[in-house]
């Protein structure tokens, strides 16, 4: 591999009759997940290509040939973790801090046997190596401007790759975008780094169109009269106003054809089936949703800062863009890079992608609140993982986070998705929230015995995000701001700390107390991740609480470790009103419901249920927790 790829596709490149002066290239570097090419790239090679007659966009996936370099299990393991992904190219930029970075690296993967078990110095001189070779096997001299993507996990990467190309090209202009320029963050970054000569702070396509223009000469325009989101080194600067496509129906399918054509190049050995990312809308509806003095979205969330406002595609456009996607690349694996799905239009979207007739396999982020019917219209097109924003189990600490969902809610689509025909759930907990309290600890250790039956949720402890409404408003969470993250501090040298504002921030305020207070609920998480993984080492899937219904009867099936299974049998209005709360129903609804039976009777059967942990309750709410075998 090592750097033939590269060159074999730079050659190609530079036979199509285009002079130096009419070549953009686009760069993603490592650590983005190496099986997909990236959305950002493809989406605006499309653009660009579109919109600027005459010029070839080139795009180069760097850390896709880093990948097959290291090979695809080490690669996988580093960019699952955000700070051991950031040591290898820190050390890179800064080969006097070794040693320190040596000690932050083996601290980070003590409990990974696979990375604990890695050198980190042999694999900082692998990563070289590879890294020198794609630098020097791509005539970067060519292009009139170099524009990097920079998302998480991509920072030291990022700056060493701009720092080796200038070396290279030294007089051809680089920009970076993405979501760790958004704000404030990118134009820190500029000034920190000599190398970056433009920043765009949100949305790309227009403003590195406008860019571009002015690069190329295909513009009168002075400069900047009437560009917003850029930041120039050297030249006045735009506004910091988002500029951005009205309309997302408006974009070109994105171009990943250069991803492919790398992966064609490759080594045999390191073949495999791509994901194609593909996005149905931009921004946060949730986030937009709220109003008012630090109420808008998550209070934990810092995702949607390039973007202002929410905008989606149609369905129609939406299905026809995996449909050519799809038959262009001849791949069913398809990931939504959304954020967050749109809130309305999904069961129909979902239909419709049914309809194409292919045998389809769909990941997803989606809200908690996403209703039964849309799930298996999901389920239906070929979705088989679901990301949901879960983040709590306790409606308390859920209203402190501002999720707008409650503790029923996580634990309703946990076990819808405890189907076998269902999407598999993946989600985290949010640990040591500042502001949380015992009440909210006591209200998740309750909540778990009645999740230990679902797929296990990840503990996490809060990150907070620059723009985040907690890293805006710290007195309402009673904590201070205090600059970076001190990660950070490992990685890079304190002048560069000092001059920077990164995505991650650090805070002081009962930092050690909240670590004490959430002990015991990482102690049950780790227990209720062992229990799932023993009880289901069998071949086949069975869930642990599930029913078969006998039309007038229903018998519940429970599996336990370590001791023998127990049944519950319901007969009569005990099986209606236990199938009626399949969903989460107010009890005046299920009274209603069952006019027969006096309320005492049913809150006496709903009681019994929820001590035998076979039914949920919160507040004046019931949820039948068995799934259908």
């Amino acid at each position: 591999m090592k750097g033939s790829t590269s060159n074999t596709r730079v050659e190609k490149r530079t036979h199509k009759g285009t002079g130096p002066s009419n070549r953009l290239a686009l760069v993603s570097t490592p650590w983005p997940f190496f099986d997909r090419p990236s959305v950002q790239l493809g989406t605006l090679k499309a653009f660009l290509t579109r919109e600027l007659k005459g010029v070839v966009v080139d795009t180069y996936h760097l850390y896709l040939q880093v990948a097959q370099a290291l090979g695809f299990s080490l690669y996988k393991g580093i960019s699952n973790r955000l700070w051991v992904a950031e040591c290898p190219y820190a050390a890179l930029l800064y080969p006097e801090r070794m040693e320190t970075l040596h000690r932050f690296w083996r601290r980070e993967v003590r409990r990974d046997p696979l990375l604990s078990a890695t050198d980190f110095e042999h694999l900082c001189q692998e990563i070289q190596r590879a890294s020198v070779s794609l630098v020097e096997n791509i005539s970067w001299k060519s292009y009139a401007l170099i524009g990097f993507s920079m998302c998480l996990a991509q920072l030291s990467s990022s700056l060493y790759f701009i720092r080796k190309i200038k070396e290279y090209a030294p007089r051809t202009p680089i920009v970076v975008g993405g979501s760790a320029c958004a704000g404030g963050l990118g134009q820190s970054l500029m000034g920190a780094v000599p190398e970056i000569d433009y920043v765009i702070q949100g949305e790309g396509e227009l403003p590195l169109w406008r860019l571009s223009q002015f690069i190329l000469g295909q513009t009168d325009l002075k400069p900047w009269s009437d560009w917003s989101g850029i930041v120039s080194r050297d030249g006045p600067q735009g506004s910091a106003d988002h500029h951005q496509i009205p309309n997302l129906n408006d974009l070109p399918i994105p171009d990943y054809t250069d991803y492919f054509e790398d992966l064609k190049s490759s080594d045999p050995a390191h073949a495999f089936l791509p994901r194609l990312p593909m996005e149905i809308s931009r921004g946060c509806w949730w986030r937009r949703a709220k109003s008012g003095k630090g109420e808008g979205g998550c209070a934990f969330c810092n995702l949607n800062l390039q973007w202002k406002g929410y905008r989606r595609k149609s369905v129609d456009r939406t299905v026809s863009e995996i449909e050519t996607l799809a038959k262009r690349h001849q791949l069913l694996s398809v990931s939504f890079m959304d954020n967050l799905l749109p809130a309305r239009g999904l069961e129909r979207l979902f239909s419709c992608i049914q309809d194409l007739g292919m045998d389809l396999r769909l990941f997803s982020e989606i809200r908690a609140k996403t209703r039964y019917r849309v799930l298996k219209a999901m389920a239906g097109a070929g979705m088989q993982e679901v990301q949901v924003g879960v983040e709590a189990l306790s409606t308390g600490l859920l209203h402190k986070l501002k999720k707008g969902t409650t503790a029923m809610d996580n634990l309703e689509i946990m076990k819808h998705c405890e189907q076998s025909d269902f999407p598999n759930l993946t989600g985290n907990l949010i640990l040591e929230f500042p502001s949380s309290d015992e009440k909210d600890v006591a209200e998740t250790l309750h909540n778990l015995d009645f999740a230990l039956g679902f797929r296990p949720l990840k503990g996490i402890p809060l990150w907070l995000g620059y723009g985040s409404t907690v890293w805006q408003y710290p007195d309402q969470y009673g904590i201070r701001v205090k600059g970076n993250h001190p990660h950070y501090g490992h990685l890079f040298p304190e002048k560069l700390n000092r001059r920077v504002r990164f995505m991650m921030q650090g805070y002081h305020g009962g930092v050690r107390h909240q670590h004490r207070l959430w002990a015991p609920v990482r102690e049950k998480l780790s227990q209720w991740r062992a229990f799932y993984e023993q009880i289901h080492q069998d071949p086949g899937f069975h869930p642990v609480l599930s029913y078969r219904d006998g039309t007038d009867f229903l018998i519940i099936h429970e599996r336990r470790l370590h001791q023998d299974d127990m049944t519950h049998r319901l007969t009569g209005s005990s099986r209606a009103i236990y199938l009626f709360c399949e969903t989460q129903r107010p009890l005046k609804e299920i009274v209603e419901r069952f006019p027969r039976l006096g309320q005492d009777q049913i809150l006496g059967f709903l009681r019994m249920m929820v001590a035998k942990r076979l039914m949920f309750n919160e507040e004046d709410r019931y949820l039948s927790l068995a799934v259908p075998n």
